[in-house]
């Protein structure tokens, strides 16, 4: 399982079976039905941490295709999601330029809601095609029915390990209207245009650019440093709780959710308990995001799974709130 996890740990499994057909999925399904194992179903493995080895079956779309209906674009599941959002704009449809760079597949767009910079992958999911494993029915699941949430889904909950997805149609827009109020965009916009009028006359292919960019300066690359990218979910708080926050550390950084919650930065929290850049043995913090645990080179999960743990202590101690992984430990 090595090659199939980002953090570069590794671990066996008792079987791997992998899909590129919907008729290849119902067959799998079929095993799975069969078979008298437990099995867990991943995408590119950057959203997983593997803390042993896995006593059941693995399964991995490799559902290849890219096709333009419109205002559509009907994708398969083992397709690299980054490469459909290049793909899109090369399409002249718009709307996945804040979700650039963003590691995995884009089957796991639909089950983790992937999100960046003030958008999220349910904004533009309009179907998703799949075979249900107990049945072998391919079935149409409209994104209104999978209960999205931030980085939740019912694909994560009670739909867990039920559906094997093939395709997923994103239905974008032929009009570019870009989302720039969130985290630095409008600075490195304007550090890049050398004007203070950053956003008036960004195009597309910019804006992701310039997404590429930041994700590069402070997210380490996978094949070098071992890693699945943000670790923790930037938890959502009261306003009350915030408030109270705010008069005790000066310039807090936060986010609007809605009248009564606000999104306050993980990443931020574990940088004032002193962690950026620090290891506790094999397993460290990114020193450029502190939202980012790293395999400093053999690191174990369960290294990964301790320092996790330890940050998550330190974190409530200090703001009294709980911060919980994004990522997938098994």
């Amino acid at each position: 399982m090595k090659g199939h996890n980002t953090f570069g740990i590794e671990a066996k499994c008792r079987r791997f079976l992998e899909f590129e057909t919907v008729d290849e999925a119902q067959m799998v399904a079929k095993i799975l039905r069969e078979a008298d194992a437990p099995y867990i179903i991943i995408g590119g493995g950057s959203n997983l941490l593997l803390t042993k080895d896995y006593e059941g079956i693995v399964v991995r779309s490799d559902v290849l295709g890219l096709y333009i209906d419109g205002d559509r674009m009907i994708c398969g599941s083992g397709e690299v999601f980054d490469e459909v959002v290049e793909a899109s704009l090369k399409a002249g449809l718009y709307g996945l330029e804040n979700l650039s760079l963003i590691p995995g597949d884009v089957g796991a767009s639909a089950v983790q809601n992937i999100g960046a910079y003030g958008v999220e992958a349910k904004d533009y999911i309009e179907t998703i095609e799949a075979v249900e494993i107990a049945t072998g029915r391919v079935v149409e699941i409209a994104a209104n029915d999978c209960g999205y949430a931030y980085r939740q889904s019912r694909f994560k909950q009670d739909w867990k390990n039920r559906y094997l997805i093939t395709h997923v149609t994103y239905r974008l827009s032929t009009t570019f209207t870009p989302h720039l109020d969130y985290g630095n965009i409008r600075e490195a916009l304007r550090q890049a245009q050398g004007s203070q009028a950053a956003g008036e006359t960004v195009g597309p292919q910019q804006l992701r650019d310039t997404i590429i960019a930041i994700r590069n300066a402070k997210l380490p690359d996978p094949k070098v440093t071992g890693n699945a990218g943000s670790f923790f979910m930037n938890p959502i708080v009261s306003r009350e709780i915030y408030e109270q926050l705010a008069k005790q550390y000066a310039g807090m950084p936060h986010y609007e959710v809605d009248a009564d919650h606000v999104k306050i930065p993980a990443g931020w929290m574990i940088d004032q308990c002193g962690w950026k850049g620090k290891a506790m043995g094999r397993a460290g913090v990114h020193d450029k995001q502190a939202l980012v645990l790293v395999n400093l080179g053999g690191a174990t999960g369960a290294e990964i799974v301790a320092l996790c743990q330890t940050i998550q202590a330190e974190v409530k101690a200090k703001f009294g709130i709980e911060i919980h992984p994004e990522v997938n430990i098994i």
